[in-house]
């Protein structure tokens, strides 16, 4: 074991709070009663969640559709991403009904618009942020593993100049690169366990000097690359488990959810952690099971822009608001 691998053991313990008291005082707490759904429109399995600049949540789910082997053909007739205020967790928008087989993962830009993944479409989609398409990626219900097609994609990261990555994702095992205009530049990964390689690349991010970070879920470790794919780093052990999601906030803060797998007991799933540029343990919050503040099946995570951060749960089938300090309620 090398020394960073020492560093990041005891970074693990002290986030649990057992040694370290700058774990205690960052320990993040559940909002609760947020968000505030309308009566009888409960989301179903949340996929995907993003915080744009405005501080609006989005939140990608399923709308009560269940992940089966075939996929339904037909789109869910309910809308499928919600828009809801940071802040007070009131829900202020709602589209995508009648478009989408099997959401799954939501990115939001630099430019506040919206990009989603369909594993069920096998294709990757960018919004406005009030539901209007502006492009899509992929053939419908086509799968393949040339340039112009996914196989179940799973997420999607942007760079400032509107160039993006796709995690591609539970059956190509790679990771695509596409210009601004989503014309295919490059790709790289194939399935395996060594440095490059993936085993469902499930979630993906970049931090603010364009190094990708990609959650290789199924290897249970972080894989990080330069903006080429040259492979730089992997994070690996407890703290990470099984990553499904990544968000790095505005001053490189990596965030991750462990959702475990679902052949585990639910007693060893959930968990969520926060880590610096060089993998180093920061925090840690969160724990398995169905009350405020823990997770069933953590998917995905976001932090937004004023520290707060939100995670999307499967089986909990709900979002969830972090904040630091004391737990608090949420006006109604």
């Amino acid at each position: 074991m090398n020394l960073a691998w020492q560093w990041l053991g005891w970074g693990f313990v002290f986030a649990c709070g057992c040694l370290c008291g700058h774990a205690d005082e960052a320990r993040r707490a559940v909002v609760e009663a947020w968000p505030q759904w309308p009566a009888g429109s409960a989301p179903g399995l949340c996929a995907g969640v993003g915080v744009d600049s405005r501080n609006r949540v989005f939140v990608f789910h399923r709308c009560g559709r269940l992940w089966t082997n075939p996929f339904p053909k037909e789109p869910i007739p309910q809308a499928t991403v919600s828009v809801i205020d940071g802040a007070s967790g009131q829900v202020l928008n709602s589209w995508g009904a009648g478009m989408f087989v099997m959401p799954h993962g939501l990115t939001i830009d630099s430019e506040d618009h919206v990009w989603l993944t369909d594993v069920g479409l096998h294709q990757v989609f960018k919004f406005s942020a009030e539901g209007r398409l502006l492009m899509t990626l992929g053939e419908r219900g086509v799968p393949g593993a040339d340039h112009a097609h996914f196989n179940l994609p799973t997420d999607v990261a942007v760079l400032h100049d509107g160039s993006f990555y796709v995690s591609d994702g539970y059956r190509n095992t790679r990771v695509m690169k596409f210009g601004a205009d989503g014309r295919f530049e490059f790709e790289w990964g194939a399935k395996g366990v060594g440095p490059g390689e993936f085993d469902l690349p499930h979630g993906i991010a970049l931090d603010s000097k364009g190094r990708v970070y990609v959650c290789d879920r199924t290897n249970s470790r972080v894989q990080v690359f330069d903006g080429r794919g040259a492979y730089l780093d992997a994070w690996k052990g407890p703290h990470i488990g099984r990553p499904y999601g990544i968000s790095i906030s505005a001053d490189d803060h990596v965030f991750v959810i462990d959702g475990g797998e679902p052949s585990m007991r639910k007693s060893e799933r959930g968990k969520a952690v926060e880590l610096d540029a060089q993998g180093r343990v920061l925090d840690t919050f969160g724990s398995p099971g169905s009350g405020p503040g823990q997770f069933q099946l953590g998917h995905d995570i976001a932090a937004g822009p004023d520290g707060a951060v939100y995670v999307a749960e499967g089986t909990g089938a709900r979002v969830q608001k972090f904040v630091r300090g004391v737990r608090r309620r949420t006006s109604r």
